[in-house]
């Protein structure tokens, strides 16, 4: 059920960022106000977090997304505006998911300016 639920919910951002009249495939999209606080996008940002911190060995604490862009490729890059509960307080991940295949990769995380 778990995986059901992810992929729609994906899918639907999707589905939107593509529908959108000023939106072509591959080109980045924000991602509707209503989608941020979903909880698929939340763990997307809490996953770019811990990821994160595995990867440089940090221990930043994850507080929520704010906001981000998506583009749809082959599966979907996201850009996510993620404040954490630390005194630098805002970061911007890129990261790509491909749903059906359960990939995620962190292409970069580095402070907001």
């Amino acid at each position: 059920m778990r995986i059901s639920l992810l992929f729609i919910v994906a899918f639907a951002v999707a589905v939107y960022m593509v529908a959108t009249p000023t939106t072509a495939g591959g080109q980045w999209s924000p991602i509707p106000t209503q989608y941020i606080d979903d909880p698929r996008i939340q763990e997307l940002g809490e996953w770019a977090v811990k990821q994160h911190n595995k990867e440089r060995n940090d221990v930043l604490k994850f507080s929520r997304v704010v906001s981000g862009d998506g583009q749809v490729v082959s599966g979907v890059n996201y850009r996510l505006i993620i404040e954490t509960k630390d005194p630098d307080g805002k970061y911007v991940a890129v990261l790509f998911e491909q749903v059906w295949t359960h990939i995620r990769v962190l292409n970069s995380f580095n402070p907001a300016t």
